[in-house]
């Protein structure tokens, strides 16, 4: 890509990080998933256009992650920058790849664009729930490197 879709992005704080108390530490003590920690496992993914996290560009926040231990779900809506972005699709695949990986297999992860912040959230979150796009896509070696680069440590 040779242009930036969105040249100036607003930037925003990050969230502290989220202390550990003895029980966390402790694998007799159970403990489900909640909001903060899946949260905690997907904010630093890289956004595609700039050196920023996900999470600094407001395109992922806590409080759009709903965790249903119960029914093994979890829900993430995500934020585009802009309401034209082409890498919706991409950070949407990124956001499920990287849960893929590091939940246990019991989860049945969703991953959409936040409704009515996208011009096309509709096609994209089609694309994001297809099992079989999905697979294809990430059969795609070139679109993989791009995941990866996006859910490797952070760029700062």
């Amino acid at each position: 890509m040779t242009e930036l879709e969105n040249i100036n992005p607003n930037v925003y704080k990050k969230c502290e990080d989220r202390k550990l108390t003895i029980d966390d530490e402790n694998e007799d003590v159970v403990d489900p998933f909640d909001e903060r920690e899946v949260f905690d496992l997907i904010r630093n993914i890289n956004d595609p256009e700039h050196p920023l996290t996900l999470e600094e560009l407001h395109v992922l926040e806590q409080s759009l992650i709903t965790v249903d231990n119960e029914k093994n779900s979890i829900d993430i809506l995500f934020t585009p920058t802009i309401p034209h972005c082409s890498m919706a699709t991409l950070i949407g695949l990124s956001i499920k790849v990287k849960l893929l990986r590091a939940l246990p297999p019991r989860f049945n992860v969703s991953v959409e664009i936040n409704p009515g912040t996208h011009a096309s959230e509709h096609a994209v979150n089609k694309q994001l729930a297809d099992k079989e796009r999905v697979a294809a896509a990430l059969e795609n070696t070139h679109l993989m490197e791009v995941i990866n680069q996006c859910i490797s440590a952070p760029l700062k």
